[in-house]
């Protein structure tokens, strides 16, 4: 007699969504501005996770929901030319702080990261509809484009 498999004990109900288990997991690491930085991307069916570690900490998490509702939106998946323009976010992505923030320049700092990862994921995948959340653990938060760059080289590898 086979023994049954989990799969097959779950009550099978409408709506019941088949996702890959376990979720697609991929990481990049490099030295920036002489720190060590981690990043790492988790895929669920609902939700695409982007944490960001100096250190091995997370001080702020951030959410962006990519869906828009609003039927007047049909360029919010334009991506922009190559080039200065392509470094802008996509217009309709508001983020929002979950946890941490603090003062403005940490709030400032993670709702652009935010931004940023949400408008890399659906310029390169139009049709994903899921919630990006990020969790960001900067050891200094500085306006340096070098280093937000630096950052996003290792982000653009994880999703």
């Amino acid at each position: 007699m086979p023994i049954p498999m989990a799969k097959d004990m779950l009550p099978r109900q409408q709506g019941f969504l088949n996702s890959p288990y376990p979720a697609n997991t991929k990481q990049a690491a490099g030295i920036i501005n002489g720190v060590q930085t981690e990043v790492m991307s988790i895929s669920f069916a609902d939700k695409i996770i982007v944490t960001i570690m100096q250190g091995g900490r997370l001080a702020q998490w951030i959410h962006v929901i990519l869906d828009s509702s609003n039927p007047n939106r049909a360029d919010q998946h334009v991506p922009a030319d190559s080039g200065e323009g392509g470094l802008l976010p996509l217009p309709h992505l508001t983020p929002m702080t979950l946890l941490g923030g603090g003062d403005p320049d940490r709030e400032i700092m993670g709702q652009l990261y935010g931004t940023q990862i949400a408008s890399a994921v659906a310029t390169k995948k139009p049709e994903d509809t899921r919630v990006i959340v990020v969790g960001l653990g900067l050891s200094k938060i500085e306006a340096d484009r070098e280093i937000f760059l630096d950052i996003m080289e290792l982000v653009l590898k994880c999703i």
